[in-house]
């Protein structure tokens, strides 16, 4: 059986070996998601800076009326990723590269990019 602790430290180690090829530039900001067993938050991160320009999380006041009437976390991180990807795009960033933080590429992290892409957001 695999400890709690051991999973944590196999994810970090897949996202040390994500992020030496995904590098956010002032033109191709990097989408960054985080998934908690309760929540999911996204930042559009600009690596050369080291400043965030967009975010949203499921704890967002723009969002806590609307997850009311939602079941799932799964459609809840579909809203965070149109949320987020609106933000980014008020903003004038179009193009984006992902960063899924270890995380595996399905679930609740794919309806997430889904979302931001439904809502404009190119990668």
């Amino acid at each position: 059986m695999i400890s709690a602790k051991e999973k944590r430290l196999a994810r970090l180690r897949r996202k040390k070996r994500v992020r030496k090829k995904v590098f956010g530039t002032p033109e191709r900001p990097r989408l960054s998601v985080y998934r908690s067993l309760k929540h999911i938050y996204a930042q559009v991160i600009d690596d050369t800076k080291g400043i965030t320009l967009a975010a949203a999380s499921t704890l967002d006041p723009a969002l806590r009326e609307q997850l009311k009437d939602i079941k799932g976390k799964v459609e809840a991180a579909r809203l965070v990723g149109k949320l987020v990807a609106e933000r980014a795009l008020e903003k004038g960033i179009k193009k984006v590269v992902f960063d899924r933080g270890g995380f595996k590429y399905h679930g609740r992290v794919k309806a997430l990019a889904d979302g931001a892409r439904e809502a404009g957001l190119e990668f």
